[in-house]
């Protein structure tokens, strides 16, 4: 079942249970691509958006991570590619868009000032940074 799910006119995240979450979360790895639909954006520039990555736990890509003119974040509908961004035991799984136009601005400095285990991984699979 679909973590993302319309319920009476709303759109709700209703994730898998913590237990089919540890067993997905010890198949993905940090900078896996993923293949994604945009299905919510709450308000743009605020909190970021949600994507359906078509398993039973769903996706976020934080404000942070996303352009700050709120005119180049994808649209609800926009199908498009994600690299895992981080994963913890929250049931959801943090993604970074693939495209660089849908990225912060300044993202190729940002991720050279990083330290974290997502940018260390993302920069190794990325020799460009």
């Amino acid at each position: 079942m679909r973590p993302w799910r319309h319920v009476d006119g709303r759109l709700l995240y209703l994730p898998a249970s913590q237990d089919v979450w540890n067993q997905l979360r010890a198949r993905l790895q940090l900078a896996q691509r993923l293949s994604g639909t945009v299905v919510w954006v709450p308000h743009p520039g605020a909190i970021g958006i949600g994507v359906d990555v078509d398993l039973p736990i769903g996706g976020f890509v934080d404000v942070l991570l996303l352009p700050r003119d709120t005119t180049h974040w994808p649209l609800e509908g926009t199908q498009m590619e994600f690299y895992i961004w981080w994963i913890d035991e929250y049931p959801q799984i943090r993604l970074l868009p693939a495209d660089p136009h849908h990225r912060r601005e300044d993202f190729d400095e940002w991720i050279s000032s990083q330290n974290g285990p997502a940018a260390a991984a993302f920069r190794s699979h990325h020799s460009t940074y």
